[in-house]
């Protein structure tokens, strides 16, 4: 699985229409987010950083909501986007979410224990999860 990192609103307009995961390394305005959503239509989920999650405006909240978009807090630690614009959730992560799974360990059970060990947060293994 891969998570398109975008890093400013210039590139927006360049994106892939196939993305689906997008992590936004910017302050995101109302307008980028509609920008994005009219980019990638198959967008289904967009991470922004903590910091930046509380200046998202109600309507937006609202808006992607509606569209059945998730907006969720998060960051791709140590990512250089530099050297490539996706960050790669592991093999091995995804081959441990099946491995508990299939001991028959809950979803939250998974993430809580792949939370202290990964460098994703809850709400991105709550998706990865809800895609396996």
């Amino acid at each position: 699985m891969k998570i398109r990192v975008v890093s400013s609103r210039e590139e927006i307009p360049n994106l892939n229409p196939n993305e689906k995961v997008i992590h936004l390394a910017f302050r995101p305005s109302n307008k980028d987010i509609f920008s994005l959503v009219q980019t990638c239509p198959k967008v289904e989920v967009i991470q922004i950083p903590s910091s930046y999650r509380r200046t998202v405006s109600k309507s937006i909240e609202m808006f992607l909501e509606m569209q059945g978009i998730k907006l969720i807090e998060g960051d791709v630690w140590g990512h250089r986007k530099d050297i490539n614009e996706y960050y790669s959730v592991s093999p091995a992560l995804l081959d441990k979410i099946k491995e508990l799974k299939s001991e028959g360990m809950s979803d939250e059970e998974i993430v809580n224990k792949l939370e202290r060990e990964g460098k994703l947060n809850r709400d991105m293994l709550f998706y990865i999860l809800s895609k396996k």
